[in-house]
């Protein structure tokens, strides 16, 4: 499937980013500066930071019990260009840090494993990269530190969520997969009867997007086409959102993209239902302007029905969200 371009609704507004826009620019002088990003030689390790970085990313796979990625999951996990992650790897095996091996599940994937000297070498790049950390907020007190950690956890977070790349997906696709199974697992766990997925089924003209943040599912939703009696409608379904995202607007944006995307498809309007307990998700449609309706399914999950009227794309954004 192609993948999503933006939708009018998602994007920044102009004088709310021109504010920021400096603000942000300055801490990024501020703390590349400080962290050592201009040396050739990243923490006096004799490698440059993005060399470092990779070897880091690689390592850490290994120590998360995920095994060892593979050059696909690298190149999306960091949203590196194949040539640029190729020449990395390739200085990585010339200083003898990695070797490539075939994929024992695909033989056509290769993965990238640490050699000995490589653990040695994140391991040491660990210990430098601790020790600058402790050096660069040892002269601020207990109170600053609680302050700069709830500062930095909250701007991680939204820079994130503001750099998530969405994409429409299909049934098969593995982070659709993976989202769709972590949706039907918390709702099975939050319903107080459980939930059951059911066995997919057809449903011609749904279109469903995937937000990925480091090659991982962060978010999932979409909608399908509707008959009712008082006309076509796009219903949204499956909405998700990772927990450790939540609150930071992704949920929003997700909802404000699959509108735009029924917009464009011709929708005049959306509806979708839910179940009570979600109240952050009723909460959500609330915000985005649904109402309440009566029932017009007969799926038991659900207790509460909204619908939203859709205002008409320009030409040029019904050309951009297909492009």
């Amino acid at each position: 499937m192609p993948s999503v371009s933006s939708t009018p609704d998602e994007r920044a507004e102009p004088a709310a980013s021109a504010a920021l826009t400096p603000t942000l620019r300055r801490f990024n002088r501020t703390y590349t500066q400080r962290i050592g990003v201009l040396d050739d030689s990243y923490l006096g390790t004799g490698r440059p930071l993005n060399v470092s970085r990779l070897l880091f990313e690689i390592g850490s796979s290994e120590h998360g019990g995920g095994g060892a990625p593979t050059v696909r999951d690298l190149r999306e996990r960091l949203d590196l260009d194949s040539g640029y992650l190729a020449r990395l790897i390739g200085r990585l095996r010339e200083d003898g840090l990695v070797e490539l091996h075939p994929d024992p599940l695909d033989r056509r994937r290769r993965v990238v494993r640490l050699t000995p000297a490589g653990r040695s070498a994140r391991a040491e790049l660990d210990a430098r990269s601790e020790a600058l950390a402790d050096r660069l907020v040892g002269s601020l007190t207990s109170r600053q530190r609680a302050r700069l950690e709830r500062a930095l956890a909250e701007a991680d977070l939204l820079v994130r969520a503001a750099t998530v790349h969405l994409r429409e997906v299909g049934p098969e696709d593995a982070a659709a997969r993976s989202a769709l199974g972590r949706y039907a697992a918390e709702l099975d766990a939050r319903f107080p009867g459980g939930f059951e997925l059911g066995v997919p089924q057809e449903e011609p003209g749904a279109r469903y997007v995937v937000a990925t943040s480091d090659g991982a599912a962060v978010a999932y939703g979409g909608f399908r086409p509707v008959a009712l009696p008082d006309g076509d409608a796009a219903e949204i379904k499956r909405m998700w959102v990772d927990t450790g995202w939540r609150g930071a607007g992704l949920g929003a944006r997700m909802l404000r993209h699959l509108e735009g995307l029924a917009a464009t498809d011709g929708f005049a309007r959306v509806v979708l239902d839910t179940n009570g307990t979600l109240a952050e998700a009723v909460a959500l449609y609330e915000r985005a302007g649904y109402r309440r309706v009566a029932r017009y399914n007969d799926n038991p999950y659900a207790q509460l029905f909204f619908t939203k009227d859709l205002a008409a794309p320009s030409p040029l954004d019904a050309a951009g969200a297909t492009a």
